[in-house]
């Protein structure tokens, strides 16, 4: 599987291309999906899913217009469907813009395949209440979301967050997975669990 990584939107939200054996699936567009659909296109890849690890609004801006221009349909955690009736999920915030709507279904959790690929849809709740990452084993890759950064972790202030949640699924869902995965997070570096593991700062005390 490769990947191909796009930073988009007001926020510089990484949005990532997985392709694989001429299919592709797209993680997180938050900005304009131009240049997505212009890669997309070059190297002829057809677009099965939009996958989205949450509903807040700087993970979404491109949906509509990646879903209208391929007909790929949005996977996006039920958990987390209340947050299109806010500003956190319907744009607007800070002077931020507002989200086009699009059409989306129920991302399912537990083991699934998309391009020809294992992945482990896991429930992953803390920077949001339905926050999934999506684990691929045969490529070493986890899509984390906001979940957990580069030596850091997602925003838990927001309405429907909670430390004691994000941290539980850090602890349970991602640190256990194999030490070298890659943990391909919503903004900044792509780092790995072991990494993390050992020197996230949020996580010290716990690997004691």
């Amino acid at each position: 599987m490769r990947i191909t990584s796009y930073s988009l939107g007001p926020l510089e939200t990484n949005c990532y291309v997985l392709d694989h054996g001429g299919q592709a699936l797209v993680v997180d567009p938050g900005g304009d999906p131009a240049e997505v659909l212009d890669f997309l296109r070059a190297e002829k890849l057809a677009l099965r899913h939009i996958l989205v690890t949450h509903l807040h609004f700087d993970h979404i801006y491109g949906c509509a217009a990646l879903a209208k221009a391929t007909g790929a349909p949005v996977l996006a955690p039920k958990g987390d469907t209340y947050l299109m009736e806010t500003e956190l999920g319907k744009g607007g915030v800070y002077g931020f813009p507002q989200v086009e709507p699009f059409e989306r279904v129920a991302a399912p959790v537990g083991r699934q395949e998309f391009i020809g690929l294992e992945c482990r849809c896991l429930a992953t709740p803390g920077h949001t209440p339905g926050s999934v990452t999506y684990y691929f084993p045969e490529a070493g890759a986890a899509f984390v979301g906001d979940l957990i950064f580069y030596r850091s972790v997602g925003r838990t202030d927001f309405p429907g967050g909670s430390s004691a949640q994000l941290k539980e699924s850090v602890l349970s869902q991602i640190f256990t997975l194999p030490d070298d995965t890659v943990l391909y997070s919503g903004h900044g570096l792509e780092t790995t669990v072991a990494a993390e593991r050992t020197h996230n700062p949020f996580f010290l005390h716990d690997m004691l």
